[in-house]
């Protein structure tokens, strides 16, 4: 497994060993096997270029499974807010590719859910450090 980067509160990042397009891919990729929902693909870079402005490669993928997002929700609406879950891949200065996504725990934990105890949370957990494994480290 990569390095794990100093980290805002609730945010898992690791180290990629693929370049941010080949680690988007394969993310995206891994996400859709599973059966999940690609509801959005945000170029952030493209988007600065856009307005002219430079942006190292950063991309968002906003996907989820309502099967699993819904009981979160239903026992607290709230949730809906951090819902559907996301991916934000990008490069730093060093040309170093790097993933993130918000730990569930954290998000549980933020809409008054307890996260360790929830085999909801607990799932979506496992399933986003697998995808994320995949999407960055070779088999």
């Amino acid at each position: 497994m990569g390095h794990q980067a100093m980290a805002p509160d609730g945010l898992i990042t690791i180290e990629s060993r693929y370049g941010p397009e080949e680690t988007m891919n394969r993310f995206e990729a891994e996400v859709r096997a599973r059966g999940m929902t690609v509801f959005a693909h945000i170029d952030h870079a493209a988007g600065a270029t856009a307005v002219g402005l430079p942006l190292r490669p950063t991309e968002l993928l906003i996907f989820g499974n309502a099967k699993t997002g819904t009981p979160l929700m239903q026992s607290t609406q709230t949730f809906g807010i951090d819902l559907p879950l996301k991916a934000l891949v990008w490069q730093d200065a060093s040309g170093t590719t790097w993933l993130s996504y918000n730990d569930p725990a954290f998000l549980a934990h933020r809409h008054g859910l307890d996260g360790a105890n929830n085999t909801t949370v607990n799932a979506m957990a496992a399933a986003l450090k697998a995808i994320a494994s995949k999407a960055t480290t070779p088999s």
